[in-house]
């Protein structure tokens, strides 16, 4: 009879087990959901606002920028459009956790239009049919390695030290060819970026799914879910923007 009792527990503990690592895990497909979600709300939000732009500031009938195209793209305001996005990664990163879940989420669709329009110039440069093209190749790319991130069960911390190096060189040598205006250069910036970025979007992934904790509240996920969000975003757009300087068509 004790034996039968030590059998009957051990059995219920290992039910007890399953049952809480099937809410973590359910908890945990929940949070990822949420990160997604918002990413590609972000995305989504950028592409309009980016085309919007674009098509607000070029007459349509003969091609040339109307008073609102001068403003954005060949005025000082232009550089104000360049770094508001930037300006906006920094505060976010710094008051997010001061911020109500709402106020975070206000911020983050506020950087995705801010983003669009800083990115409304690439349809000036190149054609409508590569920039979709490049777009989709992006995406497919992206998922992949994210779930690459998300289901691999290697660790891949070590590689935070070498991808943060390759970034920061990355945009040293984006500051030093705007002077240079090298191709050669520039071609070479695009292969180690997309090599970068595509390696942070693996990592990003797997830190994001660490991040998470059943012991959350639904504020404090939320925030995590916001910036899991805005990581994988920037990864999204400058793989994006490396392959669309390798692969786009320009008019």
């Amino acid at each position: 009879m004790a034996e039968f009792d030590k059998q009957a527990a051990r059995g219920y503990g290992m039910g007890a087990s399953r049952a809480g690592l099937s809410a973590i895990d359910e908890g945990l497909r929940a949070y990822m959901l949420q990160v997604y979600n918002y990413m590609a709300i972000g995305l989504a939000m950028t592409g309009v606002v980016a085309f919007a732009a674009f098509t607000m500031a070029v007459d349509g009938s003969t091609g040339q920028l109307t008073a609102f195209g001068q403003a954005i793209y060949a005025s000082p305001l232009k550089w104000l459009i360049i770094l508001a996005p930037l300006g906006m990664v920094f505060f976010l990163s710094a008051r997010m956790n001061k911020m109500s879940l709402g106020g975070a989420q206000l911020a983050f669709w506020a950087f995705a239009a801010l983003m669009g329009l800083s990115l409304s110039s690439i349809f000036l440069v190149y054609t409508g049919t590569s920039i979709t093209r490049v777009f989709f190749i992006t995406a497919a790319s992206f998922g992949a390695l994210s779930l690459y991130g998300y289901t691999t069960k290697k660790d891949l911390s070590g590689w935070g030290s070498f991808l943060f190096m390759g970034l920061i060189g990355i945009i040293i040598a984006s500051i030093v060819n705007l002077f240079l205006a090298s191709s050669a250069m520039q071609f070479a910036i695009s292969v180690i970026g997309v090599l970068v970025f595509a390696g942070l979007t693996a990592y990003d992934t797997q830190q994001i799914k660490e991040m998470y904790s059943a012991n959350d509240d639904g504020t404090l996920s939320g925030r995590k879910a916001i910036m899991g969000a805005l990581r994988l975003y920037l990864d999204f757009i400058n793989l994006f923007m490396m392959l669309l300087s390798l692969f786009g068509n320009r008019n």
